[in-house]
């Protein structure tokens, strides 16, 4: 891994577009540059490539106040970069996994460097076809009746560093159903400034005071 260049993970970072109606949009990108195989510091996977082919793998670890369902949100997009300057391959997560974020055709690359992807409404898994996220079953009622659902989200990657109880978990689904709403299925893409950017090892830092103060907003209404 090598230290995190502004104009690098800028220039590989994927076009992401959004539902019109999307209520949340991330707060922090922490990255991690590869330049061999190695463990993901933020996912549950190795990062596998041929340096004889790939010079590096940018991870982006893209962090949300929100999920319309909860509070915490991590999701995940790896740029494969080779030795040309080109795009060599994407994955992006996807509910716990991940999938192909370029399509074969690489139809999906805009501005010779950025790879297009949809983020699920409200859920923000991420896919180079928007159609997929409609074929989850619980699509629409994930974003309406079933908002709010799941209270204060404890993933592994930062268990033990908070915690959550019925209080915090009812605080945080009457909160998340002010924010209810019906995905439009038409997309727009986000713009990022700068100062979301940072290295994955400052936002594991920020993670639990970010959620402390949401946590602290709710409170105080």
């Amino acid at each position: 891994m090598i230290e995190v260049d502004l104009k690098l993970v800028k220039k590989y970072f994927p076009n992401i577009y959004f539902d019109e109606n999307e209520p949340f949009y991330p707060r922090r990108i922490g990255c991690t540059v590869f330049t061999r195989p190695g463990p993901s510091p933020s996912f549950r996977r190795e990062i596998m490539f041929n340096t004889d082919e790939i010079k590096y793998v940018i991870e982006y670890a893209m962090y949300w106040d929100f999920d319309i369902q909860h509070l915490y949100e991590l999701e995940h997009v790896w740029v494969y970069v080779a030795h040309n300057g080109q795009v060599a391959d994407c994955e992006a997560s996807f509910h716990g996994r991940y999938l192909k974020g370029l399509l074969k055709d690489r139809s999906n690359i805009e501005d010779e460097t950025h790879v297009k992807l949809y983020s699920q409404p409200g859920k923000h898994a991420f896919s180079p076809i928007a159609q997929v996220f409609e074929l989850l079953p619980d699509f629409e009622t994930a974003t309406f009746e079933n908002a709010g659902n799941n209270g204060l989200l404890i993933t592994s990657v930062l268990e033990g560093r908070y915690s959550t109880n019925d209080e915090i978990n009812g605080i945080v689904s009457r909160y998340l159903k002010k924010f209810r709403f019906r995905p439009s299925m038409k997309y727009e893409r986000y713009e990022f400034g700068d100062d979301v950017f940072t290295d994955w090892e400052t936002l594991y830092e920020e993670i639990p005071k970010f959620i402390q103060l949401k946590l602290d907003e709710i409170r105080n209404g």
